[in-house]
């Protein structure tokens, strides 16, 4: 009898234990409950120690019983998992076993992203990145495009211009071997590079002076790889776009991004820019949309409706060096007409605006060299002198701009070889050498003699 009850009890017992047993996995617990728990936390602390030690062998066992049962117990779970199943596909030669464990290497960043994705610094998208690191380090020329096109564009579209850096590069990689394979996705391969030149250019105008290195380095090279991709010539674009402003043409969104887009590609001189400038400006006059109209007017070469619209955009142009360069249009035009005191005038203000801009100084130098017989029609050798004037905008231009450094030399090579003798100043009596010399006319500047 004695017996009898105390199996009895025994039998309630094991009951009560099962029926609070369930593991992690099942009721959403971090370690789930009863002896499932236990069960959790006991494989947790034996495959740690083999897994840090790189005994991956041992390891397994243990953490795939934590890895199954109890997904949210730790972190540890994943950073370590990665490495275990890695060595896996590293140490496996059957081809197909090997993919197969691929897939499994790629399930364990996606249960990290489930149970582990809103980490600080360590939140979705930069696990998807270093998914699609690991996924092409190992798969090499078999990785599919279409997967990685899609594991990064879902991150892009979740955390915009938040992005991991990493998964933009990697999002652009793949969709240049789309468009590599399928003519089709040409549209799609430009949109995705302004996306991802937006997100770059965000995030380097935010990030602190240490990080913007790496950034531009990523960003470089999207760059690169866009401008080498086919698919960045104007003629390319005009054929992409041309129809589809004039659909879009009350759609001002569509409209804003396709000018962006164009000038961004140096294609501001297409007719797809253009109707795009067009129809956005009547819609709602912006800097952009009066800038390209401005170019319309000056292809058409009515140059007086152009240095209004520049105007217009400079006054409403948030970016200095924007502006300045829309003040050195209106200053060619003008230079154009050979209106050379207003194109002075707008060269200044385009200095003002961009003091590091070398072009308006040459278009200066320019003008003065070009006045210099009007200005002494009847006394060659202060004509010469104009020259002087004319050098020292060269040489400013060098000074702050590096990029227009050979075009100034030429200038300055070609001016210097006019300026007047030591016979001629000595002849002269309103010059001596070293002594400033006021030049007349419309330029009404000094400089030194030589």
């Amino acid at each position: 009898m004695k017996i009898k009850v105390f199996l009895l009890a025994a039998g309630c017992l094991i009951g009560a234990s099962g029926a609070y047993a369930q593991k992690g996995v099942d009721n959403g617990t971090q370690f789930g409950s009863g002896e499932d728990s236990v069960r959790c936390i006991t494989n947790i602390s034996l495959f740690t120690p083999y897994a840090k030690n790189g005994n991956y062998k041992d390891a397994l066992e243990f953490w795939k019983i934590a890895y199954d049962e109890c997904p949210a117990a730790t972190k540890d779970i994943y950073l370590y998992g990665v490495r275990i199943v890695g060595w896996l596909v590293d140490n496996e030669t059957d081809p197909a076993k090997k993919a197969a464990l691929i897939n499994d290497l790629m399930a364990v960043y996606d249960k990290r992203i489930k149970y582990f994705g809103k980490e600080p610094k360590y939140e979705k998208d930069w696990i998807i990145a270093r998914k699609v690191q690991d996924y092409v380090n190992r798969m090499g020329e078999n990785a599919d495009p279409k997967l990685i096109y899609g594991w990064t564009k879902e991150a892009i579209d979740e955390y915009g211009n938040n992005t991991d850096v990493l998964a933009v590069s990697y999002y652009m990689y793949a969709s240049q071997l789309l468009l590599g394979s399928d003519p089709n996705h040409k549209e799609q391969f430009v949109q995705d590079y302004l996306k991802a030149s937006e997100i770059l250019d965000s995030q380097l105008a935010a990030a602190p002076e240490k990080d913007k290195p790496s950034i531009q380095s990523i960003k470089t090279s999207l760059d690169n790889g866009f401008a080498n991709s086919g698919a960045a010539d104007c003629e390319t674009l005009q054929k992409l776009y041309g129809d589809k402003v004039e659909q879009n043409k009350d759609n001002l969104e569509y409209l804003k991004e396709t000018i962006t887009l164009l000038r961004r590609m140096r294609c501001n001189e297409t007719e797809a820019y253009f109707a795009a400038a067009t129809y956005a400006h009547k819609l709602e006059p912006t800097a952009e949309s009066a800038r390209g109209l401005a170019r319309k007017n000056v292809r058409d070469k009515d140059y007086n409706s152009a240095i209004s619209l520049f105007e217009e955009a400079a006054s409403m142009e948030q970016d200095d060096t924007v502006k300045s360069d829309d003040y050195y249009m209106i200053a060619l035009l003008l230079f154009e007409q050979k209106n050379y005191p207003r194109a002075r005038q707008y060269s200044q203000k385009a200095i003002d605006a961009n003091p590091n801009s070398g072009a308006p100084y040459l278009l200066i130098g320019q003008m003065y060299a070009a006045s210099a017989a009007s200005i002494y029609s009847d006394d060659v050798v202060l004509r010469k002198c104009v020259y002087y004037a004319a050098v020292d905008k060269f040489v400013k231009a060098r000074q702050v701009d590096p990029s227009v450094s050979d075009d100034a030399a030429k200038l300055i090579n070609t001016y210097s070889q006019h300026f007047p003798s030591t016979e001629e100043i000595f002849m002269h009596p309103d010059l001596t050498k070293g002594k400033s010399f006021t030049i007349g006319g419309w330029i009404g500047e000094s400089a030194l003699v030589r």
